[in-house]
């Protein structure tokens, strides 16, 4: 299995050009100055957009200077957890990406993705999104589209935090290296507990408070939650699979929504290997948890997740790097140093639509009782 990435086919079918790299100068795409702070917006104010920018509130490098959601609650909440006191407060996608900021944090529910991304891209701001990419086919050929219109030097990148993580990017590099050798079968999961329910809001409200529990608004469990695992298989395989099998159920969850809450998939790799990943949302908190990734070659193999990583050869002791910290860190402070210049600038959105991609893939399985292919469902 190649390690070197194979986008041509999707980016083929989409007409996007492969992303390369930017270097910025120390004026930003909108003509930053190096020596101030990165001004960041938020738009969506739930709980991982807040979280995530409490990280970047916390860089002496960055400011929370705008915040953007359509619930008032939410915003004084956010403002308070993140904190962003002093942040100007917008109702709507467009009037955050008219104010005085650098960058925008898109963390609004995944099904509006796309039309946020779209926007965002006409800004000329720097650009990170929540994963998913999008919840359906539609959706990724939409951001695909707007990825074609990012501006040289113009940030774009997808939360898929495993690859902004150190240890992460050192397994990689191991694997990059050849220490397994070839990688003969991959297999991920994301086995873990129920998710948090909103309540007290008018019913007029719930499939947007509690987005999660809708497919269409999430893209089901396998494209909102287990999309990281599926990143972090594309990143280290180097390619995407072209065909998927698998099966869902709702076992337990039976009060809200339509989501699975238990499915496992098979993906067929171009050259025919195996990929599998299982997931579910059933067992008990401060429970039994796997949430990592696999990957087996003829002369070793290797284990990933956000604890860390463990390397096993024949014949050694197994080498473990722990990691101690929330590797979201990582990525909020890339998006800084974007912003100020101080790396690269670059286009992420091909291979996080890919990764997105096949998550979606994974769910039409399932939802279909049948095989699909990667043709299939990115024409659908």
């Amino acid at each position: 299995m190649s390690t070197e990435t194979n986008r041509r086919d999707l980016i083929k079918a989409a007409g996007v050009a492969a992303a390369g790299w930017t270097i910025i100068k120390p004026e930003s795409v909108r003509g930053y100055p190096a020596n101030e702070r990165a001004k960041i917006g938020l738009l969506g104010t739930g709980r991982r957009g807040s979280r995530v920018t409490g990280y970047m509130a916390k860089n002496p490098d960055a400011e929370v200077a705008a915040l953007a959601d359509i619930y008032d609650d939410q915003l004084e909440l956010a403002k308070e957890s993140i904190p962003a006191k002093e942040a100007q407060i917008y109702k709507s996608a467009e009037a955050i990406l008219d104010a005085d900021i650098d960058g925008i944090y898109i963390a609004t529910p995944p099904y509006l993705h796309p039309e946020h991304f779209e926007k965002a891209v006409a800004s000329g701001k720097h650009i990170m999104m929540e994963k998913p990419a999008a919840v359906d086919p539609a959706g990724i050929r939409r951001v695909l589209a707007a990825g074609k219109k990012v501006k040289p030097g113009q940030m774009v990148m997808v939360d898929f935090q495993q690859r902004f993580g150190k240890d992460y990017k050192e397994a990689f590099a191991r694997v990059k290296r050849g220490e397994i050798g070839e990688i003969g079968m991959i297999r991920t999961a994301w086995i873990g507990t129920d998710l948090p329910r909103r309540s007290g809001h008018p019913a007029s409200e719930e499939k947007i408070r509690n987005w999660l529990f809708y497919w269409e608004n999430s893209g089901d469990i396998i494209v909102e939650q287990s999309c990281h695992n599926i990143d972090v298989a594309r990143w280290f395989s180097g390619v995407h699979p072209v065909a998927a099998s698998g099966y869902g159920h709702r076992t337990f969850r039976t009060d809200i929504g339509n989501i699975v809450d238990t499915f496992a998939v098979n993906y067929k790799l171009p050259d025919g290997r195996v990929y599998t990943h299982s997931g579910n949302q059933i067992n008990p908190r401060a429970s039994y948890r796997d949430v990592g990734e696999y990957f087996m070659g003829k002369l070793g193999t290797i284990t990933t997740s956000r604890q860390g990583y463990t390397l096993y050869l024949e014949g050694q002791k197994p080498l473990v790097k722990e990691t101690k910290y929330d590797i979201t860190q990582d990525a909020a402070a890339h998006f800084v140093k974007a912003i100020r210049g101080e790396v690269p600038a670059e286009n992420g959105i091909v291979e996080s639509a890919e990764s997105t991609l096949t998550a979606i893939m994974g769910r039409i399985a399932y939802q279909k009782g049948r095989e699909v292919t990667w043709d299939e469902v990115f024409n659908m």
